[in-house]
């Protein structure tokens, strides 16, 4: 019963934003982390950035200044803004949900329970 639906990718000029929003159902949402992840061809999922149920962030070197992290625990809802998009920034987003009960890093996509289906940031040049 649990589902995390993505929204919000799309084609966009470098230097451009895109503001993506993952809205969970079926789980205490409080109870939960919460992380972006993506993936391009040929390349290994990484995180983007984690957000803990007490506020506590995880940004991936890479997009530190340029994306931030945020939830609306009253909408269920994990947004991620994206400004200054490269077009290396292109690969398909996941929202994640970890239970707090796991302790490890949140960056360690092992960790998570649930996985929405993604959702695709294209950048062009």
């Amino acid at each position: 019963q649990v589902r995390l639906v993505e929204s919000g990718g799309g084609l966009v000029q470098a230097g451009g934003s895109l503001r993506l929003s993952c809205t969970a159902s079926g789980l205490t949402f409080d109870d939960y982390a919460m992380g972006w992840f993506r993936q391009a061809p040929g390349k290994e999922r990484e995180a983007v950035s984690c957000i803990s149920w007490n506020g506590s962030t995880y940004y991936a070197d890479s997009v530190k200044g340029r994306f931030t992290i945020s939830r609306d625990n009253a909408k269920n809802t994990l947004y991620l803004q994206m400004n200054s998009l490269k077009p290396e920034d292109t690969a398909r987003y996941y929202c994640a949900a970890r239970d707090k009960a796991l302790h490890g890093p949140l960056s360690w996509s092992s960790e998570y329970n649930y996985w929405g289906q993604g959702t695709q940031v294209t950048v062009s040049s």
